[in-house]
Protein backbone atom coordinates (compact mmCIF):
# COMPACT_ATOMS: atom_id res chain seq x y z
CA UNK A 1 0.00 0.00 0.00
CA UNK A 2 1.13 3.37 -1.02
CA UNK A 3 0.63 6.10 2.21
CA UNK A 4 -2.56 7.28 -0.32
CA UNK A 5 -4.12 4.33 0.08
CA UNK A 6 -2.75 3.42 4.01
CA UNK A 7 -4.80 6.53 4.78
CA UNK A 8 -7.61 5.61 2.96
CA UNK A 9 -7.95 2.13 4.62
CA UNK A 10 -8.17 0.61 8.24
CA UNK A 11 -7.46 -2.39 9.30
CA UNK A 12 -7.51 -4.06 12.93
CA UNK A 13 -3.83 -1.88 14.02
CA UNK A 14 -4.07 0.91 11.28
CA UNK A 15 -6.72 3.11 12.06
CA UNK A 16 -7.77 5.04 8.96
CA UNK A 17 -6.20 9.09 9.31
CA UNK A 18 -9.71 10.52 6.89
CA UNK A 19 -8.50 9.64 3.56
CA UNK A 20 -7.63 12.15 1.53
CA UNK A 21 -8.37 14.59 4.59
CA UNK A 22 -5.11 13.50 6.59
CA UNK A 23 -3.00 13.52 3.62
CA UNK A 24 -3.93 17.16 2.52
CA UNK A 25 -3.15 18.23 5.40
CA UNK A 26 0.58 17.96 3.69
CA UNK A 27 -0.36 21.20 1.68
CA UNK A 28 -2.52 22.74 4.81
CA UNK A 29 -1.30 26.43 5.64
CA UNK A 30 -2.88 25.09 9.53
CA UNK A 31 -2.70 21.33 10.93
CA UNK A 32 -5.70 20.00 12.62
CA UNK A 33 -4.95 16.85 14.18
CA UNK A 34 -8.46 16.25 14.44
CA UNK A 35 -8.76 16.52 10.63
CA UNK A 36 -5.83 14.73 9.72
CA UNK A 37 -7.37 11.22 11.68
CA UNK A 38 -10.83 11.70 10.09
CA UNK A 39 -12.91 13.11 12.88
CA UNK A 40 -13.79 12.05 16.30
CA UNK A 41 -16.37 10.06 14.90
CA UNK A 42 -13.71 8.12 12.19
CA UNK A 43 -11.13 7.56 15.19
CA UNK A 44 -13.91 6.02 17.48
CA UNK A 45 -15.01 3.65 14.34
CA UNK A 46 -11.05 2.88 13.59
CA UNK A 47 -9.68 1.85 17.18
CA UNK A 48 -13.27 0.57 18.58
CA UNK A 49 -12.78 -3.08 17.35
CA UNK A 50 -9.24 -3.38 18.55
CA UNK A 51 -10.12 -2.15 21.66
CA UNK A 52 -13.25 -4.63 22.17
CA UNK A 53 -11.11 -7.34 20.94
CA UNK A 54 -8.58 -6.82 23.50
CA UNK A 55 -11.03 -5.89 26.31
CA UNK A 56 -13.38 -8.97 25.59
CA UNK A 57 -10.14 -11.15 25.44
CA UNK A 58 -9.25 -10.65 29.34
CA UNK A 59 -12.63 -10.31 30.31
CA UNK A 60 -13.70 -13.44 29.05
CA UNK A 61 -11.02 -15.46 30.64
CA UNK A 62 -8.89 -14.98 27.11
CA UNK A 63 -11.59 -17.01 25.45
CA UNK A 64 -10.65 -15.42 21.49
CA UNK A 65 -14.17 -16.42 20.30
CA UNK A 66 -16.50 -13.84 22.00
CA UNK A 67 -13.32 -11.31 21.19
CA UNK A 68 -13.64 -11.90 17.68
CA UNK A 69 -17.54 -11.78 17.82
CA UNK A 70 -17.35 -8.20 19.71
CA UNK A 71 -14.67 -6.49 17.26
CA UNK A 72 -16.73 -7.85 13.72
CA UNK A 73 -19.92 -6.56 15.83
CA UNK A 74 -18.14 -3.23 16.37
CA UNK A 75 -16.87 -2.69 12.64
CA UNK A 76 -20.49 -3.70 11.15
CA UNK A 77 -22.42 -1.73 13.68
CA UNK A 78 -20.32 1.68 12.29
CA UNK A 79 -21.28 0.66 8.74
CA UNK A 80 -24.83 0.56 9.53
CA UNK A 81 -25.14 3.54 12.01
CA UNK A 82 -24.03 5.20 8.19
CA UNK A 83 -26.43 3.26 6.47
CA UNK A 84 -29.21 4.60 8.68
CA UNK A 85 -27.77 8.31 9.03
CA UNK A 86 -26.86 8.11 4.75
CA UNK A 87 -23.59 9.42 5.67
CA UNK A 88 -20.54 8.30 3.95
CA UNK A 89 -19.38 4.63 4.90
CA UNK A 90 -15.95 4.37 3.03
CA UNK A 91 -14.11 4.73 5.86
CA UNK A 92 -16.47 2.11 7.86
CA UNK A 93 -16.39 0.21 5.71
CA UNK A 94 -12.75 -0.10 4.54
CA UNK A 95 -12.66 -0.62 8.63
CA UNK A 96 -14.92 -4.00 8.43
CA UNK A 97 -12.97 -5.64 5.88
CA UNK A 98 -9.65 -5.31 7.75
CA UNK A 99 -11.29 -6.39 10.89
CA UNK A 100 -13.09 -9.73 8.69
CA UNK A 101 -9.44 -10.34 7.53
CA UNK A 102 -8.02 -10.08 11.04
CA UNK A 103 -10.94 -12.42 12.43
CA UNK A 104 -10.80 -14.88 9.90
CA UNK A 105 -7.06 -15.41 9.96
CA UNK A 106 -7.27 -15.52 13.89
CA UNK A 107 -10.06 -18.27 13.95
CA UNK A 108 -8.35 -20.36 11.54
CA UNK A 109 -5.58 -20.95 13.07
CA UNK A 110 -6.94 -20.92 17.13
CA UNK A 111 -4.13 -18.44 17.94
CA UNK A 112 -5.85 -14.52 19.25
CA UNK A 113 -2.69 -12.94 18.13
CA UNK A 114 -3.17 -13.37 14.95
CA UNK A 115 -6.03 -11.45 15.14
CA UNK A 116 -3.31 -8.36 14.42
CA UNK A 117 -1.21 -10.51 12.07
CA UNK A 118 -2.40 -8.94 8.84
CA UNK A 119 -1.55 -5.41 10.24
CA UNK A 120 2.24 -6.46 10.72
CA UNK A 121 1.97 -7.65 7.14
CA UNK A 122 0.62 -4.71 6.08
CA UNK A 123 3.30 -2.27 8.31
CA UNK A 124 5.77 -4.55 5.76
CA UNK A 125 4.45 -3.46 3.01
CA UNK A 126 4.09 0.04 3.75
CA UNK A 127 7.73 0.56 5.27
CA UNK A 128 9.41 -1.53 1.60
CA UNK A 129 7.00 0.43 -0.44
CA UNK A 130 7.41 3.91 1.06
CA UNK A 131 11.27 3.19 0.96
CA UNK A 132 11.24 2.46 -2.23
CA UNK A 133 9.86 5.74 -3.33
CA UNK A 134 12.75 7.61 -1.61
CA UNK A 135 15.41 5.34 -3.65
CA UNK A 136 13.39 5.14 -6.68
CA UNK A 137 13.73 9.22 -6.76
CA UNK A 138 9.74 9.77 -6.04
CA UNK A 139 9.67 10.38 -2.34
CA UNK A 140 5.55 9.90 -1.10
CA UNK A 141 5.00 13.06 0.41
CA UNK A 142 6.01 14.93 -3.05
CA UNK A 143 3.82 12.57 -4.91
CA UNK A 144 1.14 13.53 -2.27
CA UNK A 145 1.56 16.85 -2.73
CA UNK A 146 2.13 17.26 -6.01
CA UNK A 147 -1.52 15.04 -6.16
CA UNK A 148 -3.29 17.78 -4.62
CA UNK A 149 -1.64 20.01 -5.91
CA UNK A 150 -2.42 18.83 -9.57
CA UNK A 151 -6.14 19.31 -10.69
CA UNK A 152 -7.61 17.43 -12.92
CA UNK A 153 -6.78 14.05 -14.68
CA UNK A 154 -3.60 12.30 -13.55
CA UNK A 155 -2.50 12.41 -17.62
CA UNK A 156 -0.39 14.52 -19.55
CA UNK A 157 0.77 17.93 -18.59
CA UNK A 158 -1.26 16.91 -14.95
CA UNK A 159 0.81 14.23 -14.23
CA UNK A 160 4.14 16.47 -15.52
CA UNK A 161 2.48 18.89 -12.71
CA UNK A 162 2.81 16.31 -10.28
CA UNK A 163 6.16 15.50 -10.25
CA UNK A 164 7.11 19.21 -11.52
CA UNK A 165 9.50 19.49 -8.23
CA UNK A 166 11.52 16.69 -8.78
CA UNK A 167 13.94 19.40 -11.16
CA UNK A 168 14.09 21.68 -7.89
CA UNK A 169 16.70 20.19 -5.89
CA UNK A 170 15.32 21.89 -2.32
CA UNK A 171 12.29 20.62 -2.98
CA UNK A 172 13.42 16.94 -4.16
CA UNK A 173 15.44 16.86 -0.75
CA UNK A 174 12.94 18.34 1.18
CA UNK A 175 10.34 15.90 0.57
CA UNK A 176 12.33 13.31 0.65
CA UNK A 177 13.43 14.25 3.86
CA UNK A 178 10.12 14.13 4.79
CA UNK A 179 8.98 10.84 3.61
CA UNK A 180 11.79 9.41 6.32
CA UNK A 181 9.26 9.50 8.95
CA UNK A 182 6.75 7.46 8.08
CA UNK A 183 9.61 4.75 7.33
CA UNK A 184 10.89 5.12 10.69
CA UNK A 185 7.31 4.74 12.46
CA UNK A 186 6.36 1.50 10.00
CA UNK A 187 9.72 0.48 11.56
CA UNK A 188 9.01 0.94 14.53
CA UNK A 189 5.76 -0.71 14.45
CA UNK A 190 7.42 -3.49 13.97
CA UNK A 191 9.99 -3.67 16.03
CA UNK A 192 7.56 -3.34 18.72
CA UNK A 193 5.40 -5.35 17.86
CA UNK A 194 6.80 -8.16 16.75
CA UNK A 195 7.99 -9.65 19.60
CA UNK A 196 4.35 -9.00 21.30
CA UNK A 197 3.23 -11.17 18.48
CA UNK A 198 5.93 -14.00 18.96
CA UNK A 199 5.40 -13.93 22.40
CA UNK A 200 1.85 -14.34 22.22
CA UNK A 201 1.80 -10.99 24.44
CA UNK A 202 -1.86 -10.72 23.03
CA UNK A 203 -2.94 -7.05 25.86
CA UNK A 204 0.60 -5.94 24.92
CA UNK A 205 0.45 -6.20 21.52
CA UNK A 206 -3.13 -4.35 21.31
CA UNK A 207 -2.28 -1.81 23.49
CA UNK A 208 0.99 -1.31 21.41
CA UNK A 209 -1.08 -1.15 18.56
CA UNK A 210 -3.68 1.62 19.59
CA UNK A 211 -0.79 3.86 20.70
CA UNK A 212 1.44 3.24 17.55
CA UNK A 213 -1.73 3.83 15.63
CA UNK A 214 -3.58 7.30 15.40
CA UNK A 215 -1.39 9.35 17.48
CA UNK A 216 1.64 8.21 16.01
CA UNK A 217 0.54 8.87 12.37
CA UNK A 218 -1.06 11.83 13.60
CA UNK A 219 2.40 13.07 15.12
CA UNK A 220 3.83 11.77 11.88
CA UNK A 221 1.65 13.62 9.57
CA UNK A 222 2.30 17.04 11.97
CA UNK A 223 6.22 16.71 11.78
CA UNK A 224 6.08 15.88 7.79
CA UNK A 225 3.74 18.68 7.36
CA UNK A 226 6.57 20.90 9.58
CA UNK A 227 9.20 20.06 7.23
CA UNK A 228 6.75 20.38 3.95
CA UNK A 229 4.79 23.63 4.92
CA UNK A 230 7.58 26.58 3.35
CA UNK A 231 7.12 24.68 -0.06
CA UNK A 232 3.55 23.37 -0.11
CA UNK A 233 2.25 26.36 -1.60
CA UNK A 234 4.67 26.60 -4.55
CA UNK A 235 4.81 22.53 -5.34
CA UNK A 236 3.06 22.93 -8.52
CA UNK A 237 5.08 25.91 -9.92
CA UNK A 238 8.10 26.16 -12.39
CA UNK A 239 11.26 24.71 -10.85
CA UNK A 240 13.53 27.26 -9.86
CA UNK A 241 16.60 25.22 -9.51
CA UNK A 242 17.20 22.83 -12.49
CA UNK A 243 19.33 19.73 -11.53
CA UNK A 244 22.23 19.53 -13.72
Amino acid sequence: MSEPEAAASSTPDEPSTGGGRGLRALTGTEFSATDAIGGWRGAAESVAPGVLFVVVYLVAGQRMVPALVASLGAALLAVAVRVVQRTPVTQAFSGVLGVLVGVLWAWRTGRAQDYFLYGLWVNVAYGVGTLATILAGFPLVGLVVGLFDARGPLTGGAWGRVVAWRSDRTLARRYALATWPWVAMFALRLAVQVPLYRSAEVAWLGTAKLVMGLPLTALVLWFSWRLVRPSAASAGSPPTRPVP
